[in-house]
C-alpha cells in the first residue's frame, strides 16, 4: 500500500525527516534497499538517493510559488472598506466579491474571505488610520539604517524606499563612510536610479554637529555631502530622539531581525557553519528579491516590487563611479575652515578646536587630489604647511 508520509517539491519527491531517518536506521539494520522502498511506497531510486545523504540530514523542501488571485484587487478591496466606514454602514463580502468578479478576479468568496482575514482588513478599517497609507510621492524619499549583530560580528545597511516599500539589504563588517558610500550605489544599482532626498539618523559618517549653523542647519560630513550632491540627492536628518521619523525602514529592521537573520543563523548553526560576509549576503539578496519585496505589504496592501516599478520611472538616473571629493567642492571646505581660523584666533594663542578624529577623514580623498593636481613639490610643502589643519 502506498505511503503518503512524503510531499512533492520542486525538485520532485520530498520524504520528511522521520522517513530519511528510518531509511538510515533500515540499512544498518541489514534491510535491502528494495524492501525498505516497499515498506515506505517509494522507488529503490529514492532510497538509495537519500541513504546518501549524511545522518541527521534535514530536507529543504522548496515550493513553487502560491499565484493569489486576490493580491492585485486588496487596494479595492481596502477602499470598499474605507468609503463603508465614512458612510458608517457594514459591507458585507459578498458584495465585495461581486464588485471585484467585475474587475477580472477569478477566485473563490472563499479565498477572499480567507485573504481579508489574514490582512485584519475589517478590523484595520476600523481603526483611525487609513488603511492604506503612501505618505510619500514616488522616488520622493529613501530611508536609510544600520542595523548591528554584534553575535555574528557584522552590520547591515538597510535602505528602504518610502512610496513602494521595496528595501535593499547589504552586510557588512564596518560602519565607514567609504562603506556607507559603496553601500549607498548598491542600493541605487538595486533599485534602478537615485530618490530625491535620503533620511538618516544622527550617523557620524553623515552629520557631524547638529545646528552648527543655526536651528536645522547642521554641519554634515564634507565627503558625504559631496558624494550626495554628486548623485543629485538632499540630505535630510532626522530630529533627536525621534526614531519614528523614518518608521518605515525601523519596521522593515524589525521584519530583517526576526524574518530573515535569527532564521538564516539558526539553520547555519545545525549544519555547523559560521555566519559570514559572504553566505549573510548571498541569502539576503536571494531572500529581498523571493521573499521580502514580493510579499504584500501591511501598509500599502501592494507587492513592494510591483510599486517600484512605477517609482523607477521618477528616480533620478544612476550616477557616474564616485571618485572622491571634488576638487571644487574643497576650496569652499577649506576657505570655510580658514574662515573660522581667523575669527577663533586670539590674541594669547592659537585656538585649536578640539575634534573627533573621524571628522579630518573627509580630508584625505583631498589632498590626494591636490598632489594629483598640483604634483609632489606642492603635496610636501602644503601638508606641511598646515592645508590639513589650517
Amino acid at each position: 500500500m502506498l505511503n503518503f508520509n512524503f510531499i512533492f517539491g520542486i525538485g520532485g519527491l520530498v520524504l520528511k525527516r522521520r522517513d530519511i531517518k528510518m531509511i538510515h536506521k533500515w540499512l544498518k539494520e541489514g534491510m535491502s534497499k528494495s524492501a525498505i522502498a516497499k515498506i515506505l511506497g517509494i522507488s529503490r531510486e529514492t532510497v538509495r538517493k537519500y541513504a546518501n545523504k549524511p545522518e541527521g540530514y534535514i530536507p529543504v523542501i522548496s515550493k513553487a510559488p502560491i499565484e493569489n488571485l486576490v493580491n492585485e484587487y486588496l487596494p479595492h478591496v481596502a477602499h470598499m472598506l474605507e468609503v463603508a466606514k465614512e458612510k458608517k454602514i457594514e459591507i458585507p463580502t459578498t458584495v465585495i466579491y461581486d464588485e471585484i468578479v467585475k474587475l477580472g478576479y477569478l477566485g473563490s468568496l472563499r479565498w477572499l474571505q480567507s485573504v481579508m482575514q489574514r490582512y485584519d482588513l475589517r478590523k484595520r478599517a476600523k481603526e483611525e488610520e487609513k488603511l492604506i497609507r503612501f505618505e510619500t510621492d514616488p522616488a520622493q524619499q529613501m530611508q536609510v539604517d544600520w542595523i548591528e549583530f554584534p553575535k555574528d560580528n557584522l552590520s547591515a545597511f538597510v535602505a528602504t524606499m518610502g512610496f513602494s516599500r521595496a528595501s535593499y539589504v547589504e552586510y557588512v563588517e564596518d560602519e565607514t563612510l567609504e562603506t556607507l558610500i559603496l553601500c549607498h550605489l548598491n542600493a541605487f544599482s538595486y533599485f534602478g536610479g537615485v530618490p530625491k532626498e535620503a533620511l538618516y539618523d544622527n550617523m557620524r559618517t553623515v552629520i557631524t554637529k547638529r545646528n552648527a549653523y543655526g536651528y536645522a542647519k547642521h554641519q554634515l560630513n564634507s565627503m558625504f555631502e559631496d558624494f550626495a550632491k554628486h548623485c543629485g540627492f538632499k540630505i535630510r536628518v532626522c530630529k533627536p530622539y525621534r526614531a519614528k521619523t523614518k518608521g518605515k525602514v525601523e519596521r522593515f529592521n524589525h521584519y530583517l531581525r526576526y524574518s530573515f537573520h535569527n532564521s538564516l543563523s539558526v539553520r547555519l548553526s545545525m549544519k555547523r557553519y559560521v555566519m559570514n560576509i559572504d553566505n549573510a549576503n548571498s541569502e539576503v539578496r536571494k531572500w529581498l528579491d523571493d521573499v521580502a519585496n514580493k510579499r504584500i505589504h501591511q501598509t500599502t496592501l501592494q507587492i513592494p516590487f510591483a510599486l517600484l516599478a512605477e517609482e523607477r520611472y521618477h528616480l533620478l538616473p544612476l550616477p557616474k563611479p564616485y571618485l572622491g571629493i571634488h576638487p571644487k567642492a574643497m576650496n569652499v571646505i577649506l576657505a570655510k575652515n580658514q574662515e573660522i581660523f581667523k575669527t577663533t584666533a586670539k590674541i594669547k594663542g592659537v585656538y585649536i578646536p578640539n575634534r573627533d578624529m573621524q571628522s579630518y577623514d573627509a580630508f584625505i580623498p583631498s589632498v590626494v587630489v591636490i598632489a594629483a593636481m598640483h604634483g609632489t613639490q606642492y603635496f610636501s610643502s602644503s601638508v606641511h604647511g598646515g592645508v590639513l589643519w589650517n
